[in-house]
């Protein structure tokens, strides 16, 4: 069983800053690690992705496009969002999500392709 554990979250003004980071309980030689969020009232969305094997990418929903950056950390096992000039629009429970494989593009955005996920952490922007 594999666990993913999410930290970072917290309250902050808009413009600011957060990274979240989520770190699995072992390694994959490859892997597709998503971000996602729900906030009150919507459905869950993909915010990032990135997938690792023998290469590595990177993709982003439009929402989080120019203000947030996905990495990795593997010798951590450690998916890390640091999101920049957060939004009031950006207030959810963001969620880090595992596909032990390097998922094929048309699969990322699915989220039934993920097989483990964290607990959640809770991201408020206020002012």
């Amino acid at each position: 069983q594999v666990q993913l554990i999410e930290s970072g979250g917290g309250s902050v003004q808009p413009g600011g800053s957060l990274r979240l980071s989520c770190q699995a309980s072992r390694a994959f030689s490859s892997y597709t690690m998503g971000w996602l969020r729900q906030a009150p009232g919507k459905e869950r969305e993909f915010v990032a992705v990135f997938r690792w094997g023998r290469s590595s990418n990177t993709y982003y929903a439009d929402s989080g496009k120019g203000r947030f950056t996905i990495s990795r950390d593997n010798a951590k096992n450690a998916v890390y969002l640091q999101m920049d000039r957060l939004k009031p629009d950006d207030t959810a429970v963001y969620y880090c999500a595992l596909a032990p494989s390097r998922l094929i593009i048309s699969s990322v955005w699915g989220g039934q392709n993920y097989e483990y996920w964290g607990q959640g952490t809770q991201v408020t922007v206020s002012s």
